[in-house]
């Protein structure tokens, strides 16, 4: 699962890192240390430029809302509850496998927050019995410090009651891939604590590492089999994990403090 993450990076800097050719300084977006669902982010994608000379893919940083909202439906109201897809399902949903032919994006991310959970209610949860409390949450990110490249889908959705020169007519939203949690232990494991990403949840977003982003944002490919060799999980060992503040799981709390690493898990959390 992926229900809260850190984007502090500016856009200066993910131009360098996924060759963006083309993002609007006007679209930039503050540093966000506790992006929660609904909120603006930024994807990566490639996507031909309008009016533009060629129909040339372009790669672009874009701002999308947090929770997608498929072509077809009626309403937006959908949109907070879309935050993710499952890997293993994404090319057959309704709601998903349109954008997974043709939509693809990269949502980068510090690392994303999780909260962990007794055993015995985590093996509840995976059986979809009980709604875990949450508890100790911890910061997963990469262990080399490097860009955290989660697999996305994105869409477009026409608000029918605007007219069409409305800057709200049309709502471009994204949903983070999902896939089983790595059961190997962690590059970098907290003293205290889980040693691996399945002890801290039973789902992780989709990382997707710099060999595979040319193939998972362009958008010519459009065989599901073909796609769906990417949604392979990154190589085990790439990442680290470590007990924050519970001041994250409000999400009106926002800044640099929530990153910073706690010793040992707060007094009256539990793994």
């Amino acid at each position: 699962m992926c229900g809260r993450y850190a984007s502090s990076r500016r856009p200066e800097d993910l131009v360098g890192v996924f060759e963006i050719e083309k993002w609007e300084p006007e679209e930039s977006l503050e540093p966000d240390y506790n992006v929660a669902p609904t909120k603006e982010v930024y994807a990566v994608l490639d996507r031909p430029v309008k009016d533009a000379d060629s129909p040339r893919p372009v790669r672009q940083l874009r701002r999308l809302k947090w929770g997608l909202v498929p072509s077809w439906a009626k309403t937006p109201e959908g949109g907070a509850r879309m935050i993710n897809a499952r890997a293993e399902t994404v090319h057959e949903k309704p709601a998903y496998r349109r954008a997974f032919a043709a939509r693809r994006c990269i949502i980068p991310a510090d690392g994303y927050y999780e909260w962990v959970t007794g055993r015995q209610e985590r093996d509840l949860e995976v059986e979809g019995k009980k709604k875990r409390p949450r508890k100790q949450p911890y910061f997963v990110l990469p262990a080399d410090g490097s860009v955290f490249a989660m697999a996305g889908l994105y869409e477009f959705w026409r608000d029918r009651t605007l007219p069409d020169d409305h800057p709200q007519a049309w709502w471009a939203t994204c949903s983070v891939i999902t896939t089983e949690a790595e059961t190997m232990p962690l590059a970098v494991a907290p003293a205290q604590g889980p040693h691996s990403l399945a002890e801290i949840h039973p789902r992780m977003p989709l990382m997707l590492t710099p060999d595979r982003w040319d193939a998972w944002l362009d958008p010519s490919r459009t065989d599901p089999d073909d796609l769906r060799a990417l949604l392979a999980p990154p190589p085990a060992g790439l990442m680290r994990a470590y007990p924050v503040s519970t001041a994250v799981s409000n999400v009106r709390n926002n800044g640099p403090e929530l990153l910073k690493e706690l010793a040992a898990p707060e007094e009256g959390t539990l793994f």
